[in-house]
């Protein structure tokens, strides 16, 4: 029975006093709710951020200093990445609705983007001695202003997010307390129903308290020990439903690939299993560049990792084309993805994009190996040999030609299907027609 189906049960009186403790008690568990969200989603998001992009500042600091005295290619791909990965976090920071002033950081932030792509000048020019100068006389010391600010900044966050947590500390003993005083009136009329639904109320709320400081605090697995078919126990259950979509979150974040951001095996993984079992047919794409190792040895990390960004492009952009809402484009790794969509559009969709790939993947190249469609470079067994342009090998697998449907059989018919494509020029994909048992 529900809290007011009990206290119906009883007396008129003890359900006007009762309800009046609840009504209360589920407003102010909603507020709490909201501010925990809040808590989660703006302000410990924030400060991550904020401690993220602190670090990410000191480590160009350092490289930028090993740049100006190695001279090292490598270090200048490095630096430029973390470049974009500073200005990444900045807009996310940004972004957020946080309630401190932006305006002082902002404007030195910006100034620090502009100058910076002036010491990128610089050195994209080789000119050391300018760049040198650059950035000992104006970048390193916008950079030693913005993480002084980003240290104030950390602090005042960290200062909102204890006041936060002291204030709905505060609030939910201020609606326990309120709570009982109401109930507590009611006692003198119906003193064993009354008894139950305090002791009912008592537990929830601090179980419910309890889950929102264990999830504010990260803890997503925690569920409130909340058991009952009423109001409290449909709150407790939405509380674990909340931090099962925040785990989920999370580990999509963490399984993100952070090349292309696109999801990872585990997110694939998950996908295949929740198709599977709701029985629902599905082709699996599985696309893999041919002879990368030998482009990469020839063309170094930088360009290699623009492949592999482009292909990912390539890929996400033709299934948004071409595929459905509801369909996965996945970053196994290296110069592996995977695409789940409907079988009737797995054939178009690898069309576009080898047609894509193949039109667009020379501009990776130089004139003369553009020129020449090849290139000499050495195999995994140290051979010297000649290799063609990039190509590209897709293998579909349509659930529905498999017997039974799963990650491990997928896999094996993606293992065989690869094998035969890689054996053929150019870029190719190949489905499976036969019915496999």
């Amino acid at each position: 029975m529900t809290v007011t189906k009990r206290v119906a049960a009883g007396y008129l009186l003890v359900v006007i006093f009762t309800l009046t403790a609840i009504i209360y008690a589920l407003a102010s568990l909603h507020t709490q709710t909201t501010r925990s969200e809040k808590l989660v989603s703006v302000d410990f998001n924030a400060l991550n951020l904020s401690r993220n992009l602190r670090q990410n500042l000191l480590t160009q600091d350092r490289l930028e200093k090993q740049l100006l005295i190695l001279k090292d290619v490598e270090i200048q791909a490095l630096l430029n990445f973390r470049q974009e990965e500073a200005d990444a976090l900045w807009k996310d920071l940004a972004a957020l609705p946080l309630e401190i002033d932006f305006v002082a950081i902002s404007e030195v932030m910006a100034n620090y983007q502009e100058e910076r792509l002036r010491g990128n000048g610089y050195l994209k020019a080789q000119a050391w001695q300018e760049a040198e100068r650059f950035s000992r006389q104006t970048l390193a010391p916008l950079r030693s202003s913005i993480i002084d600010q980003f240290d104030a900044l950390i602090e005042q966050q960290e200062n909102t997010i204890d006041n936060s947590l002291v204030a709905f500390s505060a609030d939910s003993s201020r609606a326990y307390q309120v709570a009982v005083i109401l109930t507590f009136m009611g006692l003198f009329l119906s003193g064993p129903v009354a008894l139950t639904v305090i002791l009912s109320i008592h537990r929830s709320i601090k179980k419910l308290v309890q889950a929102t400081h264990a999830i504010a605090a990260g803890s997503f697995d925690h569920q409130p020990d909340i058991h009952a078919k009423d109001e409290f126990g449909d709150l407790a259950r939405e509380f674990a439903a909340m931090a099962v979509k925040l785990r989920e979150l999370e580990q999509v974040r963490l399984d993100a690939n952070p090349l292309t951001h696109l999801p990872g095996g585990l997110s694939i993984e998950r996908e295949l299993e929740a198709r599977v079992r709701m029985g629902k047919s599905f082709a699996h794409l599985y696309l893999d560049l041919d002879h990368f190792k030998p482009f990469g040895d020839r063309y170094g990390y930088k360009t290699g990792s623009d492949v592999i960004a482009f292909v990912g492009d390539v890929i996400n952009d033709t299934v948004r084309q071409e595929g459905t809402p509801e369909d996965l484009v996945g970053h196994i790794g290296g110069d592996d993805y995977v695409v789940i969509t409907e079988p009737e559009l797995a054939e178009p969709i690898a069309k576009k994009v080898i047609e894509r790939f193949d039109r667009e993947v020379p501009r990776f190249y130089t004139e003369e190996d553009r020129r020449n469609g090849f290139f000499f470079g050495k195999d995994r067994f140290g051979i010297e040999r000649q290799f063609p342009i990039l190509t590209l090998s897709i293998a579909i697998i349509c659930s529905n030609n498999l017997e039974s449907p799963s990650s491990l059989a997928i896999s094996r018919e993606c293992a065989n299907i690869k094998d035969h494509l890689k054996k053929m020029p150019g870029s190719n994909y190949l489905i499976n027609r036969r019915r496999n048992l």
